[in-house]
């Protein structure tokens, strides 16, 4: 066995109702719910940080081979607000590959996603000819939503 990486499992954000995180992220960008479960103390307190620790955790699988989305709500200790724009050291994002972002841009405003701007044209660079827009999800966790440009589709 080798000490190296060998892949990305999943990408992790702190939500502050998971239930309403799940049924955006299954509702709205379809993914699936992989497992859900609640953790206390124990090796997740050790990891985290937070001894008492008490969460509920969900895996979300995007449409495709792609890492899961792990959701975590912390009852305890319960979690604090940050200034999630994209521009602020630290802040993430994950990006969404789309067939039709005009489609997927209509599908945001009938659940009242909030997006920084409708789908723009990507004019320069290796993604050229796609289409990009940025969104917040119901926590204002930005989520990029990415259609290839024909040529790598």
């Amino acid at each position: 066995m080798s000490e190296r990486v060998s892949g990305i499992h999943h990408v992790g954000f702190t939500v502050t109702d998971l239930d309403r995180s799940v049924k955006f992220y299954t509702e709205v960008l379809e993914c699936t719910v992989v497992v859900e479960q609640e953790k206390k103390g124990g090796y997740l307190g050790a990891i985290v940080g937070y001894p008492e620790a008490d969460v509920r955790m969900a895996q979300v699988q995007p449409p495709g081979n792609t890492p899961r989305i792990e959701l975590f709500e912390y009852r305890t200790p319960r979690s604090a607000s940050k200034d999630l724009e994209p521009r602020n050291v630290g802040n993430a994002h994950v990006c969404f590959v789309v067939d039709d972002l005009p489609k997927m841009y209509e599908r945001l405003l009938e659940h009242n996603v909030t997006t920084f701007s409708e789908p723009i044209e990507i004019d320069t660079g290796v993604n050229a000819g796609g289409y990009g827009l940025y969104a917040k999800d119901p926590d204002g966790i930005t989520i990029e939503l990415f259609q290839l440009p024909k040529s790598k589709r």
